[in-house]
Order: C-alpha cells, then sequence, then structure tokens
C-alpha cells in the first residue's frame, strides 16, 4: 500500500484529489493538510511515503519551505509539487529542492497516479511544460548545490574534507558512527556524487574548505 499525504489550501481542491487517489486499490490518503506546518505535522505523525505539495499556499508555511524542510528531515519522503503554473521559475526551484515530481492541477487522475508510482520507483516526473533538454539542464544545475543540505551535513562534508573518519566525526559530533554513515548516504544522493573523492573536491569549491 502506498501512503499519501495530501497538502493544498484549498478545500475542494484538497479534497478533489482525495477522491481521485481513493480511486485505487493501493494507495491510501493518510493525512490531509492545508498548510506547510501542519504537512510537516502529519508528515512526522503519519509517515506517508509520497507528499502532494502545493508549491503556493500563501497562509501559513508555503510549499516551497515546507519541501526544504520536510527534505531535511525526512530525506527519504517522496514530494511531488502541485502548481496553477509550469513557468520554469517554480520548476527550477524545485529541482533546486529536489522534489522527485512536479505536475500541474489540471492534470488527470491518471498522471498523478503515475507520478506516485515513477517517484516511488526512483524516477523523477515533472510533466510541466518545458522540454526534456530544459529539465536536463535545470537538474544539472541545481543537483549540486550545498543550499540543500542541511547544517549538521554541511558539518560532515566540512570534517570529510579535512580528513576526519566516520569514528572521528562521530565523537566530534556526539553522534553515532552509523548515523554519520548514513549522513553521507544522503548526501551522496541529494548532490548526486558517486565517491568521497568527489564528495572531498565538492565540499572545498562549495564550502571553502580549505
Amino acid at each position: 500500500m502506498i501512503n499519501v499525504l495530501v497538502v493544498d489550501d484549498h478545500a475542494l481542491i484538497r479534497r478533489g484529489i482525495v477522491m481521485l487517489l481513493e480511486a485505487y486499490d493501493d494507495i491510501a490518503v493518510v493525512g490531509e493538510a492545508s498548510d506547510g506546518e501542519e504537512a510537516m505535522y502529519l508528515t512526522a505523525a503519519n509517515h506517508p511515503d509520497v507528499i502532494l505539495l502545493d508549491i503556493s499556499m500563501p497562509e501559513g508555511l508555503d510549499g516551497l519551505t515546507a519541501a526544504e524542510r520536510i527534505k531535511k528531515e525526512y530525506p527519504d519522503k517522496k514530494i511531488i509539487f502541485l502548481s496553477m503554473h509550469d513557468e520554469e521559475v517554480y520548476v527550477k526551484k524545485a529541482a533546486e529542492l529536489r522534489a522527485e515530481g512536479f505536475i500541474l492541477k489540471k492534470s488527470d487522475r491518471s498522471d498523478m497516479y503515475e507520478a506516485i508510482k515513477q517517484v516511488l520507483s526512483g524516477k523523477k516526473y515533472y510533466k510541466v511544460g518545458l522540454s526534456d533538454d530544459q529539465l536536463a539542464r535545470l537538474f544539472q544545475n541545481s543537483g549540486k548545490h550545498f543550499s540543500v543540505l542541511s547544517m549538521r551535513e554541511k558539518e560532515i562534508v566540512h570534517l570529510t574534507v579535512l580528513g576526519y573518519t566516520n569514528k572521528q566525526i562521530a565523537e566530534r559530533l556526539v553522534i553515532s558512527p552509523k548515523t554519520v554513515e548514513t549522513h553521507k548516504t544522503n548526501i551522496m544522493n541529494k548532490l548526486e556524487l558517486s565517491n568521497k573523492s568527489e564528495l572531498i573536491q565538492y565540499g572545498i569549491k562549495n564550502l571553502n574548505v580549505i
């Protein structure tokens, strides 16, 4: 069963999305939220696999800020942005936040279902008015931005560049070596890096570690 959290500040739109999703036997809507703060609370409480998140919510915590915080606290959660607009500025920001998907609210039920299935399989799903080449450039330019890292992750990159082992990092930050290893895996995934050497190179370049 795929657990989904639906976040939209318009009750009618939110309810409509829930009704569309409930038509599928393999999807369970585990919560509805009207703003980013509620989305964060329900993410912690209900453990959704996928979060359908309205990108523009004027009241309370907006979708972009909520996504950034959720990704930092729960990097395994898959986020699909919902938007009325497909302008490049919105899509670029979604790519910078490493959101797995981006679909328009006018999309039909099959698009929404396909997006959920695709992101759970580890793929991106951006059904917007941009060409594949444009999307590829957006992700290429945004994939290695250190802005997506939490402060703890930046600390770990910094110490790695300075030559600290996982055990030494754990002692310095008062966490377990296993937690350090998990953080490093998340960092590598966020920055799309393949090995420790690449991590050190980007740490030197982006965090000014010398």
